[in-house]
């Protein structure tokens, strides 16, 4: 004979009895009611804790035993969600480096500092209250300080730039609308942000975060003040105001002194022969 242990559905109490005095009635100890033994499980290492009933009522469902209500998740789950996890992790490194130039190259005008400007230079649109500073030409060109270390002027195309070689560091180039052998002397130039073309074409030249050359094409939208002096030796003396509407405020200002050559011969054209 094998035993078989239930709780009082009255009091609680737990209770052994025989197994064949399942189905039959006995009294709890602790409570005196009267209870109908439960059945024997089919399995002697059983979880759940048998509940007996009370005479002339139903049973009660059978609870389960606090290790069963306690046990935890399995074991299979947690590692399934750790594996997605580092699934979503590596495929976004993955699309973080595959595109990260464009990022990056999409962000850096707005991470960019503003290099500070010399106090005789503002930056402003509005030419009614600009003036030339007597200063050699500087300012700030694509978030960088800049100051004219050249100048020439060759033709209708007058070029300030920083930097020994060619491409330059920093630059300026500004092609002016003059008719070929026009002198510049003594004359001006003015260029309002809304004035429609034809306008002075201007070329802003800077080397990236690599060193590698890079220009932007300005047809409009800028300010411009100009004055030409006297040639002299070979060279013609200038001022300059120039502002330009970009993100890192762009603006040049002073005096210069560009060294005037003379425009390269255009190459011959190929004689046409008769059919």
């Amino acid at each position: 004979m094998s035993e078989l242990k239930f709780a009082c559905p009255v009091c609680g109490q737990h209770i052994t009895a025989d197994s064949s005095t399942s189905g039959g009635q006995l009294e709890c100890p602790t409570c005196f009611q009267k209870i109908v033994v439960p059945q024997a499980p089919a399995s002697a290492d059983t979880k759940f804790i048998l509940s007996a009933a009370q005479v002339g009522k139903p049973r009660p469902a059978s609870i389960a035993a606090p290790s069963e209500i306690l046990s935890p998740a399995p074991a299979r789950t947690s590692v399934l969600v750790i594996a997605a996890l580092l699934l979503l992790l590596c495929a976004a490194g993955a699309a973080l480096f595959v595109f990260r130039e464009k990022i990056v190259n999409s962000i850096r005008p707005h991470l960019r500092p503003t290099a500070k400007l010399p106090a005789n230079i503002a930056w402003s649109l509005d030419l009614k209250n600009t003036t030339f500073p007597e200063t050699n030409a500087q300012g700030r060109i694509h978030g960088s300080l800049f100051v004219s270390e050249r100048a020439s002027l060759e033709g209708g195309r007058l070029s300030l730039r920083q930097g020994k070689t060619w491409p330059p560091d920093l630059g300026i180039t500004l092609q002016l609308p003059t008719q070929p052998g026009e002198d510049l002397a003594g004359k001006t130039v003015e260029v309002a942000p809304d004035q429609p073309p034809p306008v002075p074409y201007l070329t802003v030249r800077w080397k990236d975060d690599h060193q590698q050359p890079a220009k932007q094409d300005v047809k409009r939208g800028y300010a411009l003040k100009l004055a030409f002096g006297q040639p002299a030796k070979g060279r013609l003396p200038g001022k300059i105001y120039l502002c330009l509407p970009d993100e890192a405020r762009s603006v040049v200002a002073g005096t210069f002194n560009a060294e005037v050559r003379k425009p390269k011969p255009s190459p011959p054209k190929a004689p046409q022969t008769k059919g």
